[in-house]
């Protein structure tokens, strides 16, 4: 759908899809319910915005839309008496599954955060949860989450279509769990929190090569959920990592938009604020002896943050902590960021070694990886062949177009 919509509808639909799925599904305890009408309001907003103009409030303009939509379609097709069914959506029963008032924590008021401990729950499968939740919370189209999970559009549509039943059917509330409930949760939370993120940071397709409204909300979500779990340490890693990550965002991009690599980076543009906000909380991490995922990431970033420059980094405390980071998640992507990391302690011969091993055939970031090693060993006519492969793999506007520019500026060496 945003595929159709004009550039400034389509921004409000990124910024407002979430929220108001959130409400509406807060208001009638019914996920298919929200999306469909949340839809149906977007739809008439690209008929009527374009004449009408934006209203002031566009995101109380789609929310109130969708709830009289909402409305008029249980009218429609309810079987029982239009009544009964109106008074139904519209004055939930007191502690049932649509009453979220009595079943939430109050001090933690926020309809997104819920939507993402209700996609969470765990009774749905692992994959599904954080899918379900990137297409809900997010506005991502199924083809764009099929990407992100490297799995066929059908078979995820599929799975974001089961695990919508499967909240229903099986009756799962729409409320931040009680406190004993918390632990059991979490790791979906913070994983659904940390694709969100990741999307941010490099869009899986569209124009640009960040989201940063995305990123906020990823990190903003990150805070109220540390406010629920003060003392845990993966989710405090977790924060701390997004920190540091959005610390460099301004340094990113070129004039233009153009990806900047690391290397390439102006670091008197990387947030000061932010960096010392993260490294504080990988330092309070510290403290629990009880490392995760999470935050041996954070700390990854924490030592690329204290270097001057790319020359200036300490590489092989980066090598340590993904041996670290490979041990308790031993997964494709980590060895092959870890190879990037041995290419500056032990040469690119010995980081291509490790990554021709990985066959991650459909994967752009390994073919780019590939191409850099190569032309780092002077396999030039095999690095022009991976910056193609690379490049016709993603999604992204501004990565195809670096790593275009990558391969141009190859050939022109060979001339």
């Amino acid at each position: 759908m945003t595929d159709l919509l004009p550039d400034h509808i389509e921004r409000i639909f990124r910024d407002e899809y979430g929220r108001a799925v959130a409400v509406l599904t807060r208001v009638f305890g019914d996920i298919d319910v929200a999306e469909d009408a949340v839809q149906d309001a977007f739809s008439i907003a690209v008929e009527k915005w374009p004449t009408d103009g934006v209203p002031p409030s566009p995101a109380g303009w789609i929310i109130t839309t969708a709830r009289r939509r909402a409305i008029d379609k249980a009218r429609r097709e309810a079987a029982r008496s239009a009544k009964h069914a109106e008074a139904d959506l519209l004055h939930p029963t007191t502690g049932g599954v649509h009453d979220p008032v009595s079943l939430d924590r109050p001090e933690i008021p926020d309809d997104r955060l819920r939507l993402i401990f209700t996609c969470a729950h765990p009774a749905l499968a692992p994959d599904s949860r954080v899918a379900l939740t990137l297409r809900l919370l997010c506005g991502l189209s199924t083809a764009q989450i099929a990407r992100a999970f490297l799995v066929p559009e059908a078979t995820m549509g599929q799975r974001i279509s089961r695990a919508k039943r499967k909240i229903r059917d099986a009756g799962i509330p729409f409320r931040i769990p009680s406190a004993d409930e918390l632990p059991y949760r979490l790791d979906a939370v913070r994983s659904v929190l940390y694709l969100v993120y990741t999307e941010g940071h490099t869009t899986t397709g569209g124009p640009g090569l960040v989201d940063a409204d995305l990123c906020a909300e990823a990190v903003r979500l990150c805070r109220l959920l540390l406010r629920l779990v003060p003392e845990d340490p993966e989710t405090t890693g977790l924060l701390a990592l997004m920190l540091l990550g959005e610390s460099r965002r301004a340094a990113r991009t070129g004039p233009d938009g153009e990806l900047v690599l690391l290397a390439d980076q102006d670091r008197s543009l990387w947030d000061r604020a932010l960096i010392d906000e993260g490294q504080a909380l990988v330092r309070r991490t510290l403290r629990w002896n009880l490392p995760g995922p999470y935050q041996i990431q954070a700390a990854i970033a924490a030592v690329h943050s204290d270097g001057s420059s790319v020359e200036d980094t300490d590489w092989s405390q980066i090598v340590e902590l993904y041996d670290q980071l490979a041990a308790t998640t031993p997964t494709p992507v980590v060895a092959l960021h870890r190879a990037v990391a041995l290419a500056e302690v032990a040469g690119p011969a010995a980081a291509l070694e490790i990554v021709d091993r990985l066959g991650f055939d459909r994967y752009h970031v390994f073919h780019a990886v590939r191409a850099d090693l190569l032309q780092r060993l002077g396999r030039i006519a095999e690095a022009d062949a991976a910056y193609d492969t690379a490049a016709a793999l993603t999604e992204n506007a501004m990565e195809c177009a670096h790593l275009l520019r990558r391969r141009d500026a190859l050939r022109q060496k060979l001339r």
